[in-house]
């Protein structure tokens, strides 16, 4: 098949999407399909004749995600040739757009995977309140309805869609993992790097220090443990604007040497990363699915983790690691760790329990999954009467009906922002 995808962020963009995209085209690509990418600018990105590069502004509003420029038929002149079966938006805004208009014009279907809870993240968007939440939330309901597929990472946010009025078929298929090299990882060698020893308890975590990760909850938990046990580390993989204050509440409760920042990592390092670590801690609630939580189950780490969409999916209470309610004190949340670490043989039998969960999140699993959702989306599409038109006459008039489209699912989206109901926080439960 030819794939092409339409994302807002890539490589070398450290994040979720961008994770998510750079797995399913390598597991495309070693099965024999075509893979073509449409992406913002970024700063470092390397030139790649299959991937297009679309002007952007750089940094939005502090943040580390790029906001396309419009140019008028770049993105045409790049795919009209590619003989496109399929479309994968993985944003409903900015290139979203864009992946749609492809789509109708080339008369094929377009799957879009909602890797993201948008109402959770306005805050990086001026002018932030709860109308412009509800906003968010019609924007992306309006935008699945305006799809041939869905793809939910995790069952918690599939059933999400449907409850928030997406009618368009909805398939939990989540992002994955390449298994076997995080299970090979080598942390011996990553603790020796960064001078940990051999016999430290290394309680980890991995992630973009962002504001929506409840990090300072986190650091206040593990914070905690390292006071009680002068011997353990916080190893802190990630890096972003919560990273002071992170610190902040750590130096209050651990000495400076129990605190190890090692910032972004990718590739065998981060893989490195995780085998270095006893445990993994996670204090997110706003993930629509668990790749960290995955990625450390791989290496063998038990996880310890608030309730929460796409966490609940990974982390099985009493089989694979620890799972505390989503309002948890923060002093539970302590409690807990220190009871994991007392407990060798729960250890012991959580860690065998996590290799046999993250295998079913491996890259080849899922991306079968994807390809079989592609392959009935091709099998069964309509793509309407302008079709049947000259080809300069289908485009004109592909163009006017899903102008028109978007122009009244944007309308639907300002009027459920000045609603009562509020469904930006409906029950993930």
């Amino acid at each position: 098949m030819n794939i092409l995808f339409f994302t807002n962020t890539y490589l070398p963009h450290v994040g979720g999407v961008a994770k998510s995209v750079r797995t399913l085209e390598t597991s495309f690509r070693e099965r024999g399909h075509e893979v073509r990418i449409v992406a913002p600018e970024f700063e470092g990105a390397e030139d790649d004749p299959d991937v297009l590069r679309v002007p952007a502004i750089q940094n939005f509003n502090g943040s580390d995600f790029s906001v396309r420029i419009p140019i008028p038929n770049t993105i045409w002149r790049f795919v009209e040739d590619f003989g496109v079966d399929v479309v994968h938006s993985h944003h409903p805004f900015l290139l979203g757009d864009a992946a749609l208009r492809v789509a109708r014009r080339m008369a094929v279907p377009i799957v879009f995977t909602h890797h993201t809870l948008y109402e959770r993240y306005t805050h990086y968007v001026p002018f932030d309140s709860p109308a412009l939440k509800r906003m968010a939330v019609g924007l992306s309901t309006e935008y699945c309805n305006l799809c041939d597929g869905i793809i939910a990472p995790s069952e918690s946010i599939a059933k999400l869609l449907k409850e928030r009025g997406v009618e368009t078929p909805v398939e939990a298929i989540p992002t994955g993992i390449d298994f076997e090299a995080f299970a090979g990882a080598d942390g011996r060698a990553f603790r020796e790097a960064r001078g940990i020893s051999a016999d430290t308890q290394v309680v980890g975590t991995v992630g973009r220090l962002a504001e929506e990760k409840n990090l300072p909850y986190l650091a206040e938990a593990v914070g905690g443990y390292l006071k009680r046990n002068p011997d353990a580390a916080f190893l802190i993989v990630g890096e972003g604007d919560a990273r002071t204050e992170m610190l902040s509440i750590l130096e209050q409760q651990a000495a400076e040497r129990q605190i190890h920042l090692a910032g972004k990592l990718s590739g065998q390092t981060l893989r490195d990363a995780y085998a270095a670590m006893d445990c993994f801690v996670f204090a997110s609630q706003t993930e629509t699915q668990g790749i960290v939580l995955a990625e450390a189950m791989a290496s063998g780490k038990p996880v310890l983790a608030l309730d929460g969409p796409g966490v609940r999916e990974v982390v099985e209470d009493g089989r694979n690691g620890v799972l505390l309610p989503s309002d948890a004190p923060v002093e539970r949340f302590t409690e807990s760790l220190s009871a994991l670490f007392q407990d060798k043989a729960s250890l012991r039998r959580y860690s065998e329990a996590a290799r046999t969960t993250a295998e079913a999140y491996d890259s080849d699993v899922c991306g079968e999954k994807v390809l079989s959702l592609y392959e009935r989306m091709a099998d069964g599409h309509r793509p309407g009467a302008a079709a049947e038109l000259p080809d300069f006459w289908h485009r004109v008039l592909a163009d006017l009906e899903l102008e028109w489209e978007l122009v009244m699912a944007k309308s639907a989206a300002v009027r459920a922002a000045f609603q009562s109901e509020d469904k930006s926080e409906v029950s993930l439960d």
